[in-house]
Protein backbone atom coordinates (compact mmCIF):
# COMPACT_ATOMS: atom_id res chain seq x y z
CA UNK A 1 0.00 0.00 0.00
CA UNK A 2 1.16 3.70 -0.74
CA UNK A 3 1.26 6.71 0.59
CA UNK A 4 -1.97 7.50 -0.56
CA UNK A 5 -3.68 4.32 0.99
CA UNK A 6 -3.73 2.44 -2.22
CA UNK A 7 -2.54 -0.85 -3.62
CA UNK A 8 -0.03 0.01 -6.47
CA UNK A 9 2.80 -2.39 -8.33
CA UNK A 10 6.32 -2.24 -6.57
CA UNK A 11 8.27 0.53 -8.50
CA UNK A 12 7.11 3.03 -11.44
CA UNK A 13 4.89 1.34 -14.08
CA UNK A 14 3.71 3.44 -16.10
CA UNK A 15 5.40 4.64 -19.13
CA UNK A 16 4.74 7.91 -21.21
CA UNK A 17 6.85 6.92 -24.82
CA UNK A 18 6.71 10.68 -26.67
CA UNK A 19 8.30 10.61 -29.94
CA UNK A 20 11.49 12.92 -30.78
CA UNK A 21 10.18 15.75 -33.65
CA UNK A 22 8.25 12.75 -35.18
CA UNK A 23 7.14 14.60 -38.49
CA UNK A 24 10.59 15.85 -38.97
CA UNK A 25 11.77 12.55 -38.29
CA UNK A 26 9.76 10.66 -40.64
CA UNK A 27 10.35 13.24 -43.37
CA UNK A 28 14.30 12.94 -42.78
CA UNK A 29 14.19 8.69 -43.23
CA UNK A 30 12.90 9.92 -46.81
CA UNK A 31 15.32 12.64 -47.79
CA UNK A 32 18.14 11.87 -45.87
CA UNK A 33 20.12 14.78 -47.08
CA UNK A 34 17.99 17.32 -45.14
CA UNK A 35 19.47 15.90 -41.58
CA UNK A 36 21.17 18.46 -39.80
CA UNK A 37 19.26 21.52 -41.17
CA UNK A 38 16.82 23.54 -39.87
CA UNK A 39 13.89 21.62 -40.98
CA UNK A 40 10.06 22.66 -40.53
CA UNK A 41 7.06 20.66 -41.06
CA UNK A 42 3.07 22.25 -41.68
CA UNK A 43 1.21 24.20 -43.61
CA UNK A 44 3.54 26.24 -45.82
CA UNK A 45 1.62 28.91 -46.73
CA UNK A 46 0.61 31.99 -45.35
CA UNK A 47 -1.92 31.16 -43.27
CA UNK A 48 -0.34 27.55 -42.03
CA UNK A 49 0.78 26.80 -38.80
CA UNK A 50 4.38 25.16 -37.68
CA UNK A 51 3.35 20.98 -36.80
CA UNK A 52 6.68 20.05 -36.01
CA UNK A 53 9.99 22.12 -36.14
CA UNK A 54 13.38 19.95 -35.85
CA UNK A 55 15.96 20.90 -32.95
CA UNK A 56 18.20 23.25 -35.42
CA UNK A 57 14.74 25.18 -36.32
CA UNK A 58 13.81 25.20 -32.54
CA UNK A 59 16.96 26.51 -31.37
CA UNK A 60 16.01 29.59 -33.45
CA UNK A 61 12.44 29.63 -31.67
CA UNK A 62 10.51 27.66 -33.90
CA UNK A 63 7.82 25.44 -32.11
CA UNK A 64 4.31 23.44 -33.35
CA UNK A 65 1.17 25.72 -33.25
CA UNK A 66 3.18 28.73 -34.61
CA UNK A 67 2.34 30.46 -37.83
CA UNK A 68 4.47 29.60 -40.84
CA UNK A 69 4.99 33.57 -41.67
CA UNK A 70 6.85 33.88 -37.79
CA UNK A 71 8.43 30.91 -38.10
CA UNK A 72 10.02 31.91 -41.41
CA UNK A 73 10.83 35.09 -39.90
CA UNK A 74 12.62 33.42 -37.02
CA UNK A 75 14.55 31.38 -39.43
CA UNK A 76 14.76 32.01 -43.29
CA UNK A 77 17.25 29.29 -43.73
CA UNK A 78 14.60 26.48 -42.89
CA UNK A 79 13.29 23.91 -45.06
CA UNK A 80 9.91 24.12 -45.10
CA UNK A 81 7.81 20.40 -45.77
CA UNK A 82 3.86 20.85 -46.24
CA UNK A 83 2.85 17.71 -43.76
CA UNK A 84 1.90 14.26 -45.20
CA UNK A 85 -0.61 12.80 -42.61
CA UNK A 86 -0.83 9.48 -43.86
CA UNK A 87 3.16 9.12 -44.30
CA UNK A 88 3.32 9.72 -40.21
CA UNK A 89 -0.44 7.56 -39.87
CA UNK A 90 2.18 4.75 -41.15
CA UNK A 91 4.58 5.15 -38.91
CA UNK A 92 3.00 5.66 -36.03
CA UNK A 93 1.10 2.65 -36.17
CA UNK A 94 4.89 0.81 -36.41
CA UNK A 95 5.17 2.38 -33.43
CA UNK A 96 2.37 1.15 -31.83
CA UNK A 97 2.50 -2.24 -32.60
CA UNK A 98 6.56 -1.95 -31.26
CA UNK A 99 4.38 -1.16 -27.77
CA UNK A 100 2.14 -3.47 -27.96
CA UNK A 101 4.43 -6.15 -28.35
CA UNK A 102 5.49 -4.98 -24.68
CA UNK A 103 1.75 -5.00 -22.56
CA UNK A 104 -1.95 -4.97 -24.34
CA UNK A 105 -1.94 -2.08 -21.69
CA UNK A 106 -0.67 1.00 -24.43
CA UNK A 107 -3.35 4.09 -24.45
CA UNK A 108 -2.66 5.96 -27.80
CA UNK A 109 -2.85 9.93 -27.03
CA UNK A 110 -1.81 11.04 -31.00
CA UNK A 111 0.43 9.58 -33.00
CA UNK A 112 3.61 10.34 -31.55
CA UNK A 113 3.05 9.60 -28.12
CA UNK A 114 1.52 6.64 -25.99
CA UNK A 115 1.29 6.00 -21.72
CA UNK A 116 1.52 2.08 -21.07
CA UNK A 117 1.13 0.15 -18.01
CA UNK A 118 4.00 -2.49 -17.99
CA UNK A 119 3.29 -3.76 -14.32
CA UNK A 120 2.12 -6.84 -15.52
CA UNK A 121 5.09 -7.49 -18.37
CA UNK A 122 7.88 -7.77 -15.71
CA UNK A 123 8.27 -11.19 -15.49
CA UNK A 124 8.70 -11.50 -18.71
CA UNK A 125 10.82 -7.92 -20.32
CA UNK A 126 12.29 -6.65 -16.59
CA UNK A 127 11.02 -3.76 -14.61
CA UNK A 128 9.50 -0.18 -15.98
CA UNK A 129 13.02 0.98 -16.93
CA UNK A 130 14.56 -1.72 -18.41
CA UNK A 131 11.40 -2.16 -20.45
CA UNK A 132 11.85 1.53 -21.40
CA UNK A 133 15.25 1.14 -22.86
CA UNK A 134 13.98 -1.59 -24.50
CA UNK A 135 11.22 0.20 -26.20
CA UNK A 136 13.77 3.07 -27.12
CA UNK A 137 16.44 0.16 -28.69
CA UNK A 138 13.35 -1.47 -31.36
CA UNK A 139 11.95 1.81 -32.25
CA UNK A 140 15.38 3.11 -33.46
CA UNK A 141 16.69 -0.43 -34.55
CA UNK A 142 13.97 -0.90 -36.20
CA UNK A 143 12.13 1.88 -37.70
CA UNK A 144 14.97 4.50 -37.55
CA UNK A 145 13.15 6.70 -35.27
CA UNK A 146 14.15 8.60 -32.01
CA UNK A 147 11.54 8.69 -28.85
CA UNK A 148 11.73 9.68 -24.86
CA UNK A 149 10.58 8.07 -22.09
CA UNK A 150 10.02 8.97 -18.59
CA UNK A 151 8.68 6.07 -16.23
CA UNK A 152 6.75 7.09 -12.87
CA UNK A 153 4.29 5.82 -10.31
CA UNK A 154 1.49 7.50 -12.42
CA UNK A 155 0.70 8.90 -15.69
CA UNK A 156 0.72 13.04 -14.41
CA UNK A 157 4.91 12.17 -13.79
CA UNK A 158 5.33 10.04 -16.52
CA UNK A 159 4.12 12.34 -18.86
CA UNK A 160 7.12 15.42 -16.91
CA UNK A 161 9.80 12.67 -16.73
CA UNK A 162 9.27 11.87 -20.81
CA UNK A 163 10.24 15.92 -21.16
CA UNK A 164 13.08 15.84 -18.99
CA UNK A 165 14.05 12.57 -20.84
CA UNK A 166 13.90 15.12 -24.55
CA UNK A 167 17.30 16.18 -26.74
CA UNK A 168 17.67 20.10 -26.30
CA UNK A 169 17.85 22.05 -29.63
CA UNK A 170 20.70 23.91 -30.85
CA UNK A 171 21.65 25.40 -34.22
CA UNK A 172 23.79 22.67 -34.72
CA UNK A 173 21.68 19.92 -33.89
CA UNK A 174 19.72 18.30 -30.88
CA UNK A 175 21.79 17.76 -27.36
CA UNK A 176 20.99 14.57 -26.52
CA UNK A 177 18.50 13.99 -23.52
CA UNK A 178 18.60 10.97 -20.93
CA UNK A 179 16.07 8.96 -23.25
CA UNK A 180 14.90 7.36 -20.37
CA UNK A 181 14.59 9.10 -16.85
CA UNK A 182 12.90 7.51 -14.12
CA UNK A 183 10.83 8.64 -11.21
CA UNK A 184 10.66 6.41 -8.37
CA UNK A 185 7.71 6.42 -5.41
CA UNK A 186 10.29 8.06 -2.91
CA UNK A 187 11.27 11.10 -5.13
CA UNK A 188 8.43 11.60 -7.01
CA UNK A 189 6.74 14.73 -5.14
CA UNK A 190 10.29 16.60 -5.00
CA UNK A 191 9.97 16.11 -8.93
CA UNK A 192 6.26 17.40 -9.28
CA UNK A 193 6.75 20.13 -6.75
CA UNK A 194 10.21 21.47 -8.60
CA UNK A 195 8.02 21.91 -11.63
CA UNK A 196 6.43 25.40 -13.06
CA UNK A 197 2.72 25.29 -12.31
CA UNK A 198 1.50 25.14 -15.50
CA UNK A 199 2.73 21.92 -16.33
CA UNK A 200 -0.25 20.80 -14.44
CA UNK A 201 -3.15 19.65 -16.75
CA UNK A 202 -5.90 21.95 -16.46
CA UNK A 203 -3.89 25.10 -15.68
CA UNK A 204 -4.43 27.40 -19.10
CA UNK A 205 -3.58 31.25 -18.95
CA UNK A 206 -6.80 32.31 -16.83
CA UNK A 207 -6.10 29.74 -14.31
CA UNK A 208 -2.62 30.95 -14.35
CA UNK A 209 -3.28 34.34 -13.41
CA UNK A 210 -5.45 33.42 -10.70
CA UNK A 211 -2.83 31.63 -9.11
CA UNK A 212 0.04 34.41 -9.57
CA UNK A 213 -2.40 36.29 -7.29
CA UNK A 214 -1.53 34.16 -4.55
CA UNK A 215 2.23 34.06 -5.53
CA UNK A 216 2.20 30.55 -7.26
CA UNK A 217 4.65 30.16 -9.85
CA UNK A 218 5.66 26.64 -9.22
CA UNK A 219 3.62 23.10 -8.18
CA UNK A 220 5.26 22.84 -4.81
CA UNK A 221 3.83 26.44 -3.96
CA UNK A 222 0.39 25.06 -5.09
CA UNK A 223 0.74 22.32 -2.69
CA UNK A 224 1.13 24.86 -0.22
CA UNK A 225 -2.11 26.62 -0.46
CA UNK A 226 -4.94 24.89 1.64
CA UNK A 227 -7.54 23.29 -0.32
CA UNK A 228 -10.08 25.17 0.41
CA UNK A 229 -7.80 28.74 -0.72
CA UNK A 230 -8.29 26.97 -4.35
CA UNK A 231 -11.85 26.08 -4.08
CA UNK A 232 -12.54 29.86 -3.45
CA UNK A 233 -10.29 31.17 -5.89
CA UNK A 234 -10.97 28.41 -8.94
CA UNK A 235 -14.49 26.88 -7.73
CA UNK A 236 -15.03 23.26 -6.17
CA UNK A 237 -14.22 20.98 -9.71
CA UNK A 238 -11.08 23.05 -10.29
CA UNK A 239 -9.78 23.61 -7.12
CA UNK A 240 -10.08 20.28 -5.58
CA UNK A 241 -8.41 18.62 -8.86
CA UNK A 242 -5.82 21.21 -9.30
CA UNK A 243 -4.85 20.22 -4.82
CA UNK A 244 -5.09 16.75 -5.74
CA UNK A 245 -2.69 16.91 -8.70
CA UNK A 246 0.08 18.87 -6.77
CA UNK A 247 -0.09 15.82 -4.38
CA UNK A 248 0.62 13.67 -7.22
CA UNK A 249 -3.09 12.20 -6.65
CA UNK A 250 -3.96 10.96 -10.09
CA UNK A 251 -5.04 7.14 -10.00
CA UNK A 252 -6.06 7.05 -13.88
CA UNK A 253 -5.46 4.13 -15.50
CA UNK A 254 -3.93 3.74 -18.31
CA UNK A 255 -6.89 2.79 -21.00
CA UNK A 256 -6.30 1.13 -24.56
CA UNK A 257 -8.48 1.83 -27.18
CA UNK A 258 -10.37 5.06 -25.93
CA UNK A 259 -13.61 5.61 -28.42
CA UNK A 260 -13.69 9.18 -30.40
CA UNK A 261 -16.45 11.38 -28.56
CA UNK A 262 -16.02 13.52 -32.22
CA UNK A 263 -14.85 13.24 -35.62
CA UNK A 264 -14.24 16.28 -37.29
CA UNK A 265 -12.58 18.81 -40.28
CA UNK A 266 -11.63 22.28 -40.72
CA UNK A 267 -9.55 24.19 -43.00
CA UNK A 268 -7.66 27.66 -42.90
CA UNK A 269 -8.10 28.71 -46.54
CA UNK A 270 -5.06 30.55 -48.57
CA UNK A 271 -7.54 33.75 -49.17
CA UNK A 272 -11.26 34.37 -47.72
CA UNK A 273 -13.86 32.68 -49.67
CA UNK A 274 -16.80 34.84 -50.54
CA UNK A 275 -18.50 32.82 -53.55
CA UNK A 276 -21.31 30.97 -52.29
CA UNK A 277 -20.33 28.08 -54.79
CA UNK A 278 -16.79 27.61 -53.81
CA UNK A 279 -17.91 27.71 -49.97
CA UNK A 280 -20.53 24.61 -50.86
CA UNK A 281 -17.72 23.06 -52.29
CA UNK A 282 -15.41 23.05 -49.44
CA UNK A 283 -18.19 21.77 -47.36
CA UNK A 284 -19.17 18.82 -49.56
CA UNK A 285 -15.33 17.75 -48.97
CA UNK A 286 -15.05 18.24 -45.35
CA UNK A 287 -18.21 16.56 -44.82
CA UNK A 288 -16.96 13.81 -47.09
CA UNK A 289 -13.54 13.41 -45.27
CA UNK A 290 -16.06 13.48 -41.76
CA UNK A 291 -17.46 10.32 -43.37
CA UNK A 292 -14.90 8.57 -44.74
CA UNK A 293 -13.26 8.62 -40.59
CA UNK A 294 -16.32 7.92 -39.03
CA UNK A 295 -16.91 4.75 -41.18
CA UNK A 296 -13.10 4.34 -40.74
CA UNK A 297 -13.91 4.24 -37.03
CA UNK A 298 -16.98 1.82 -37.59
CA UNK A 299 -19.27 4.69 -35.93
CA UNK A 300 -22.16 7.22 -36.98
CA UNK A 301 -22.87 10.47 -35.88
CA UNK A 302 -26.27 12.11 -34.40
CA UNK A 303 -25.16 15.85 -34.54
CA UNK A 304 -23.70 17.57 -37.43
CA UNK A 305 -21.75 20.82 -36.64
CA UNK A 306 -20.39 23.43 -38.98
CA UNK A 307 -17.98 25.85 -38.19
CA UNK A 308 -17.25 28.98 -39.67
CA UNK A 309 -14.28 31.98 -39.63
CA UNK A 310 -14.75 34.70 -41.08
CA UNK A 311 -11.90 37.20 -42.15
CA UNK A 312 -12.22 39.31 -38.98
CA UNK A 313 -11.60 35.67 -37.21
CA UNK A 314 -15.30 35.81 -35.75
CA UNK A 315 -16.22 32.63 -35.24
CA UNK A 316 -19.74 31.05 -35.35
CA UNK A 317 -20.68 27.44 -35.07
CA UNK A 318 -24.38 25.95 -36.30
CA UNK A 319 -25.67 22.64 -35.64
CA UNK A 320 -28.48 20.11 -36.11
CA UNK A 321 -29.29 16.87 -34.10
CA UNK A 322 -30.47 14.25 -36.78
CA UNK A 323 -33.27 11.46 -36.50
CA UNK A 324 -30.61 8.70 -37.19
CA UNK A 325 -27.44 8.58 -37.26
CA UNK A 326 -25.77 8.58 -40.50
CA UNK A 327 -22.18 7.61 -41.82
CA UNK A 328 -21.88 8.50 -45.35
CA UNK A 329 -21.07 11.68 -47.44
CA UNK A 330 -24.10 12.47 -49.44
CA UNK A 331 -26.33 12.06 -46.21
CA UNK A 332 -23.60 14.63 -43.91
CA UNK A 333 -23.04 16.97 -47.04
CA UNK A 334 -26.49 17.50 -47.28
CA UNK A 335 -27.24 18.70 -43.70
CA UNK A 336 -24.10 20.43 -43.85
CA UNK A 337 -24.98 22.45 -46.78
CA UNK A 338 -28.49 23.34 -45.14
CA UNK A 339 -26.73 24.60 -42.10
CA UNK A 340 -24.51 27.03 -44.42
CA UNK A 341 -27.43 27.96 -46.49
CA UNK A 342 -28.57 29.75 -43.33
CA UNK A 343 -25.19 31.60 -42.43
CA UNK A 344 -24.95 35.14 -44.41
CA UNK A 345 -20.78 34.45 -45.46
CA UNK A 346 -20.53 38.02 -47.68
CA UNK A 347 -17.67 39.25 -44.88
CA UNK A 348 -15.42 36.21 -46.25
CA UNK A 349 -14.78 33.18 -45.08
CA UNK A 350 -11.41 32.30 -43.42
CA UNK A 351 -12.05 28.73 -42.22
CA UNK A 352 -14.91 25.96 -42.92
CA UNK A 353 -14.86 23.37 -40.36
CA UNK A 354 -17.63 19.97 -40.14
CA UNK A 355 -17.93 17.59 -37.52
CA UNK A 356 -19.79 14.62 -36.47
CA UNK A 357 -20.72 13.93 -32.54
CA UNK A 358 -22.80 12.22 -30.19
CA UNK A 359 -21.40 8.80 -31.89
CA UNK A 360 -23.23 5.36 -31.65
CA UNK A 361 -22.09 2.32 -33.36
CA UNK A 362 -22.13 2.66 -36.73
CA UNK A 363 -23.28 -1.37 -37.09
CA UNK A 364 -26.42 -0.79 -34.93
CA UNK A 365 -28.01 2.25 -36.94
CA UNK A 366 -31.34 1.95 -37.99
CA UNK A 367 -31.48 2.11 -41.99
CA UNK A 368 -34.09 4.24 -43.30
CA UNK A 369 -36.01 3.27 -46.32
CA UNK A 370 -34.42 5.42 -48.69
CA UNK A 371 -31.04 4.10 -47.98
CA UNK A 372 -32.34 0.42 -48.78
CA UNK A 373 -34.06 1.01 -51.74
CA UNK A 374 -32.22 4.42 -52.89
CA UNK A 375 -29.29 4.46 -55.85
CA UNK A 376 -26.45 5.03 -52.85
CA UNK A 377 -27.44 0.98 -51.49
CA UNK A 378 -24.20 -0.77 -51.40
CA UNK A 379 -22.39 1.77 -52.97
CA UNK A 380 -20.72 3.63 -49.78
CA UNK A 381 -18.79 0.07 -49.22
CA UNK A 382 -17.83 0.33 -52.85
CA UNK A 383 -16.32 3.83 -52.50
CA UNK A 384 -14.37 2.53 -49.49
CA UNK A 385 -12.77 -0.70 -50.96
CA UNK A 386 -11.91 1.63 -54.19
CA UNK A 387 -10.14 3.98 -51.54
CA UNK A 388 -8.38 1.09 -49.50
CA UNK A 389 -7.11 -0.22 -52.50
CA UNK A 390 -6.18 2.87 -54.64
CA UNK A 391 -5.80 6.21 -52.25
CA UNK A 392 -8.30 8.21 -50.42
CA UNK A 393 -7.99 10.23 -53.63
CA UNK A 394 -9.01 7.69 -56.33
CA UNK A 395 -12.84 8.91 -56.21
CA UNK A 396 -15.05 11.18 -54.25
CA UNK A 397 -17.50 13.62 -55.11
CA UNK A 398 -17.94 14.87 -58.32
CA UNK A 399 -18.57 18.12 -56.94
CA UNK A 400 -14.59 18.32 -56.01
CA UNK A 401 -13.32 17.63 -59.51
CA UNK A 402 -10.63 20.45 -60.52
CA UNK A 403 -9.11 20.79 -63.60
CA UNK A 404 -8.91 17.88 -66.27
CA UNK A 405 -11.38 16.26 -63.64
CA UNK A 406 -9.02 15.69 -60.97
CA UNK A 407 -10.22 15.67 -57.67
CA UNK A 408 -8.95 18.04 -54.78
CA UNK A 409 -6.80 16.16 -51.84
CA UNK A 410 -9.51 16.37 -49.06
CA UNK A 411 -8.26 16.62 -45.52
CA UNK A 412 -8.73 13.39 -44.58
CA UNK A 413 -4.98 12.68 -46.38
CA UNK A 414 -3.50 15.48 -44.22
CA UNK A 415 -2.61 17.84 -47.10
CA UNK A 416 -3.98 20.43 -45.56
CA UNK A 417 -4.22 19.75 -41.43
CA UNK A 418 -2.16 22.58 -40.80
CA UNK A 419 -3.13 25.18 -42.81
CA UNK A 420 -2.82 25.73 -46.31
CA UNK A 421 0.11 25.12 -48.51
CA UNK A 422 2.63 27.62 -50.60
CA UNK A 423 0.85 26.05 -53.56
CA UNK A 424 -2.93 26.43 -52.66
CA UNK A 425 -2.64 30.48 -53.05
CA UNK A 426 -4.12 29.99 -56.45
CA UNK A 427 -7.94 30.88 -56.82
CA UNK A 428 -9.77 28.20 -56.56
CA UNK A 429 -10.78 26.30 -59.88
CA UNK A 430 -14.79 25.88 -59.36
CA UNK A 431 -16.55 22.89 -59.86
CA UNK A 432 -19.81 21.38 -61.18
CA UNK A 433 -22.98 22.15 -59.12
CA UNK A 434 -25.13 19.34 -60.06
CA UNK A 435 -25.65 17.15 -56.44
CA UNK A 436 -23.02 16.28 -53.79
CA UNK A 437 -21.57 13.51 -55.97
Amino acid sequence: MDRHGSHRPHGPHVLHVDMDAFFVAVELLDAPELVGRPVVVGGTGERGVVASASYEARAYGVRSAMPTAVARRLCPDAVFIGGRFDRYSAASTEVHEILRSFTPLVERIGLDEAFLDVAGAHRLFGDGPTIAHAVRDRIAGELGLSCSVGVAPRKLTAKLASEAAKPRPSPSGPVPGPGVYVVDEAGELAFLHAHPVEALWGVGPATLRRLERFGVKTVGQLAELPEQTLVGALGRAAGQHLHALAWARDERPVTPERAPKSVGHEETFPRDLTARDELEREVVRLADAVADRLREHAVAARTLQLKVRFGDFRTITRSVTLEQPVDAGPELARTALELLAAVDTGAGVRLLGVSGSGLVDGGARQLRFEELTGRWAGATGAVDEIRRRFGRDAIGPARLAGGEDRLRPGPGGGARQWGPLAEDARPTDPGPADGAR
